[in-house]
């Protein structure tokens, strides 16, 4: 099931647009891996790190801290150290041969800023590792995509909220890390179709405003064609949400979308007000739309593949992967 071609498509734009394409997929963890914590955002509060770490250590991951984890901008307080610096430790991350996974500690704003001082070649020829993020991390999910060809896992952070308090967010990644088979169907029993239909497509999305951020930028995606897209937002009002909807419709991204899941929309206003924006803005694509996933700002958050290929149900509320998320 397919999108009908909007306006950009009709003289021929929108058909020409690249297909969405699986990505090349890493390697599980194994007991002892090294796991290298990043901050490619916002500052870190150190006692809410020490926690993570702690629960890292108890499913008997290696982790290590990156050298900038712990800064804080010399005069822009929302940034974690200097844009550099951020991007240097998660290029000498990815590049370190004893590393096996990379996994953010926070989100917050920063990623576009240092998103392109990242080595790209360096991290293209070290080839695949486990990424976890979510919120502003959504821009470097893009760049694994696109700058890469890798797929990254949308999931909890090790200084999040919810990572640290909730077991089930907590088993969702940890399953996912260590026995991805056990997790290929995905969806918590909150999810139900706000669009009816079932579609096949490869995954892609994160937070909706930095994906929409994207647009007009020299490595941004031209097209969610062909793709199942998951998005998902905090602290945007309803109006805020249909802007950027409507960004994204009128850019052209969404022609050919094969269905969109849609996970939390904490701090966004009454989910009432939420979802008309969202039933006005997406329910006429013609493609299954399924709510309530699960996955995001939300006291739980499951861990989502991008880049893997599989099938969005409506009806059942359910994505199921047709691979597992790792090798």
């Amino acid at each position: 099931m397919s999108a009908p071609e909007h306006a950009a498509g009709l003289d021929g734009v929108a058909a020409t647009r690249p297909r969405v394409e699986a990505l090349t997929r890493p390697h599980r963890l194994r007991p002892g891996a090294r796991v290298a914590v990043v901050a490619p955002s916002g500052p870190v509060p150190e006692e809410r790190l020490r926690a993570g770490l702690d629960i890292l250590r108890g499913w008997d991951l290696d982790p290590v801290v990156a050298p900038h984890v712990l800064d804080t901008h010399p005069t822009l307080g929302h940034l974690a150290g200097a844009d550099r610096a951020r991007a240097r430790d998660l290029t000498e991350a990815w590049c370190d041969p004893a590393v096996s996974a990379v996994i953010c500690a926070r989100g917050g704003f920063g990623a576009q800023r240092m998103v392109d001082i990242v080595d790209w070649r360096a991290i293209r020829e070290a080839g695949p590792k486990v990424f976890v993020g979510y919120s502003d991390i959504t821009a470097l999910h893009e760049a694994f995509a696109l700058r890469a060809g890798y797929a990254t896992l949308h999931g909890p952070m090790v200084a999040a909220g919810t990572f640290l308090s909730d077991p089930r967010t907590q088993e969702s990644l940890r399953a996912t890390l260590f026995e991805p088979e056990s997790v290929r169907t995905l969806g918590l029993e909150t999810a139900r179709a706000l669009a009816p239909g079932r579609a096949r497509g490869v995954t892609l999305g994160g937070c909706v405003s930095l994906f929409t951020a994207d647009l007009g930028t020299p490595y941004g995606r031209p097209s969610a064609r062909g793709g199942l897209l998951l998005l998902e937002d905090v602290g945007e009002e309803p109006y805020r949400l249909d802007r950027v909807l409507t960004q994204l419709l009128r850019s052209g991204r969404l022609d050919g979308v094969a269905g969109i899941g849609l996970g939390s929309w904490a701090e966004c206003g009454p989910y009432e007000e939420v979802r008309a924006v969202l039933l006005d803005r997406l329910g006429g694509l013609g493609v299954p739309v399924v709510e309530e996933m699960g996955f995001g700002h939300s006291e739980t958050a499951l861990t989502m593949p991008l880049g893997v290929s599989g099938v969005l149900d409506a009806e059942r509320g359910t994505l199921t992967l047709d691979v597992p998320a790792l090798r």
